[in-house]
């Protein structure tokens, strides 16, 4: 049987096979045997040893290629094996076989030039046995096959050297050596024999794991796997790795398929079978359900992922397989996490997971409990000493992917608990860490979800300070290591877009938030409406604000959303007094308040306060307002959004302007002049993220001030670009001074 230039008598009965690219290897170690010590440099000798291990294991690649790579490391043995090989292609099939006849010389003598269990002689031995094995006609075959495979890299060479001649200023980009395989490499190469299928396999597996950037394309992915399965249906680790490609693209029938199909062939070859093949054959069986219940529940599923795991807990129990036991059990948690009960389900397991010594589940479980207990409302310092806790396991155990997982939950945390300082700090913990898996030099490392998420994190904080320029190269970054049509791209995908809405926000531009809503719900349904909810108040359409407001409060309160409960509630206030009913809006807020101390979440609960005291101001007690934004204001200034500071200066500034009538004039004038300060600081906080809607009422008021107090030359100026702004931003028919 012959196909593409390969020669081989049965696929499945033959490990290695000799090929027209593997004669030229051949050439390539022979002339390098050949060559004296002092013919060739020890950097060139280096480079030539470090050459060989990708060229044996790798793919078939074209002549041309080849001599380019051989060229990099030396141009010397480059040009003799070109020549080598021209002699052979353009002489006779005799001097093939003599070629296959001397390469048995280099493990003769007191010194061989190659010694026979070496990575290199156990490449020549298996060459030569597959040659000796071949008949006439398949010899034959092959040097045919060897002289077409010269003369299509000889017309490669040409083509190479006019365009060289056309375009001199170009020059070929240098490749690393430990690069993944190229889509022009798979495609020019035949069927693979084992060892580089198995090569190919592990390759792209760790490449789709470390960066899949660097990976072949689903498609091209797809295709050499369609390939490799065609000659071999029953390779296991091909049909798996097609399950991995296919959950790349969200294909829930095809990777639903390849993974069936890989437990088949587990079961069909006996992989993992033990002496009687009972066991084996269990064993495939329940971990076939298994990871079919856990395909379900990644796709929501989650009716048909029950039905798998109970499947596979019953073939378990009936195994007495412990250690899939606590793998059910963990995807039973991740189930009926919804349920209140589910801590009691998750601390079992945990103690199951230590127990049978399973560090990998046991972490995952600390994992999970400290993310619950977060949202539950748990203090900070007793989570963060469970992480602890589990993080001496990742370190014991160097599982370095883990490590990632807990450095971004804490950075999830600390947003969650309003500290975006101890959350900025953990995000660039991760950033600066290197993974603990050994890579090769031009694998990215620590391209997973955590990474991923850690990214988004920083972005976000670097939008909320007003640095939208290192947000953005932080989203340039994320784009270029996580491709749209990567599993992860989700993530930067929904910070791109919610950094995008609020800039748009900020600064009036209200139908572009509007457009950006589509692709926010996209991504994340609940979001989706509350940013819809948003842009319809700031239009004043305060009637359909409200209904799609109370609808997304009962939808969030039965899925035990409390963060966005209260963002919820605090926009519900806010339509409130915008309608000029501020008594209303007191119960809101209060509840708001309530939440956010219950759940400990300090961030919001100092915005609820910020609310409250607004909320005081218009009922016209401006001296318990005051009173409250003592109590606000220092985490806000210390951990708040650049937009959250302005308004907590401006309402401070409000607070005292409207103290300040009850004053005697000198106390008066006092208070009016620490008014504007705390004014032209708003004025400040706003400019840096670019919000003019209120720069202009900062503007307005400052000018009202410097009114009273007679300064006609500051009142102009404020007054002009008050002018200019509002000439700019129309009103909507809403009072300046009549919102937060």
């Amino acid at each position: 049987m012959m196909t593409n230039g390969v020669v081989h008598a049965n696929l499945f009965g033959i490990k290695d096979w000799v090929t027209p690219y593997k004669i030229a290897v051949l050439v390539l170690l022979n002339e390098m045997g050949r060559t004296g010590e002092g013919a060739v440099s020890l950097v060139e000798r280096r480079k030539l040893n470090q050459l060989l291990l990708p060229l044996l294991q790798g793919p078939d690649i074209t002549l041309s290629k080849l001599y380019k790579l051989i060229e990099e490391s030396c141009p010397q043995l480059a040009n003799s094996v070109q020549i080598r090989i021209k002699l052979m292609a353009e002489g006779e099939l005799k001097d093939m076989e003599q070629f296959f006849d001397d390469l048995s010389d280099s493990f003769s003598g007191t010194e061989p030039e190659v010694h026979k269990t070496s990575v290199v002689g156990l490449f020549l031995r298996h060459m030569i046995l597959a040659y000796s094995k071949l008949s006439f006609s398949q010899v034959f075959k092959l040097y045919t096959a060897l002289q077409q495979y010269f003369q299509n890299g000889e017309k490669k060479t040409v083509e190479d050297a006019d365009m060289d001649r056309e375009d001199g200023e170009r020059r070929m980009e240098k490749e690393e050596l430990d690069v993944s395989v190229r889509e022009e490499e798979v495609s020019c190469s035949g069927p693979l024999s084992q060892k580089q299928a198995e090569f190919f396999l592990s390759q792209q597996a760790a490449l789709l794991k470390n960066d899949e950037t660097k990976a072949l394309t689903p498609a091209s992915l797809q295709k050499e796997l369609n390939n490799l399965l065609k000659f071999n249906p029953d390779f296991a680790e091909a049909h798996y790795l097609s399950y991995l490609n296919n959950l790349r693209v969200q294909d829930v029938f095809s990777s639903t398929h390849s993974l069936l199909h890989y437990f088949d062939r587990l079961i069909l070859t006996g992989a993992e079978g033990k002496s009687n093949g009972e066991e084996g054959y269990g064993r495939s069986l329940r971990y076939a359900a298994l990871n079919l219940a856990a395909l379900h529940c990644r796709f929501g599923h989650y009716q048909q992922a029950e039905l798998a795991l109970q499947e596979a807990i019953r073939i378990a129990q009936e195994s007495n397989d412990h250690v899939c036991l606590q793998h059910c059990l963990s995807w039973l948690y991740v189930l009926g996490q919804k349920r209140a009960d589910s801590y009691v389900l998750l601390e079992h397991s945990v103690k199951k997971a230590v127990h049978f010594g399973l560090p990998y589940l046991a972490s995952l479980g600390i994992q999970s409990l400290v993310q619950q207990r977060a949202f539950a409302g748990k203090t900070a310092n007793k989570l963060m000493d469970a992480l602890k806790d589990s993080d001496l396991l990742h370190w014991k155990h160097s599982l370095s992917e883990l490590i990632d997982i807990s450095i971004a939950q804490k950075t999830a945390i600390w947003r969650l608990y309003g500290r975006s300082t101890m959350a900025l700090q953990q995000a660039q913990m991760l950033l600066s860490m290197n993974s603990l898996e050994s890579l090769n030099a031009s694998v990215q490392q620590n391209n997973t979800e955590s990474f991923a998420v850690a990214l988004c994190h920083l972005a976000e904080l670097h939008a909320e300070q007003g640095c939208f320029a290192a947000a953005g190269e932080v989203l340039k970054h994320l784009k270029e290591r996580f491709p749209p049509n990567s599993q992860h791209a989700q993530l930067w995908m929904l910070c791109d877009q919610k950094i995008q809405f609020d800039r748009a926000m900020n600064d009036g531009k209200f139908h572009l938030a509007d457009s950006l809503v589509t692709g926010i719900t996209a991504l994340n349904g609940i979001e989706g409406v509350y940013r819809k909810a948003v842009v319809l108040q700031a239009q004043n359409q305060m009637t359909e604000a409200h209904k799609l407001l109370q609808k997304l409060l009962t939808y969030c309160q039965k899925l035990k959303n409390t963060e966005m409960v209260i963002s919820v509630l605090l926009s519900v206030a806010e339509l409130y007094w915008r309608s000029s009913s501020p008594t209303i809006a007191m119960p809101v807020l209060l509840e708001a308040l309530a939440l956010s101390k219950e759940y400990r979440l300090q961030y919001l609960a100092s915005e609820t306060v910020l609310n409250l005291a607004y909320a005081q101001l218009i009922l016209g007690i401006p001296e318990q307002a005051l009173t409250l934004l003592h109590m606000a204001i220092e985490p806000i200034l210390a951990d708040g959004a650049i937009l959250d500071k302005g308004r907590a200066m401006f309402l401070v500034s409000k607070c005292q302007v409207a103290s300040a009538a009850s004053y005697d004039p000198v106390k008066k004038a006092e208070a009016l002049e620490a008014a504007i300060q705390n004014l032209s600081e708003a004025k400040n906080y706003f400019a840096k993220v670019d919000c003019r809607e209120r720069i202009r009422d900062v503007a307005y008021f400052q000018a009202r001030l410097y009114h009273a107090l007679g300064k006609t030359q500051e009142r102009n100026h404020c007054a002009m670009i008050f002018r200019q702004l509002h000439q700019e931003l129309p009103a909507h028919g809403v009072p300046l001074i009549n919102h937060l």
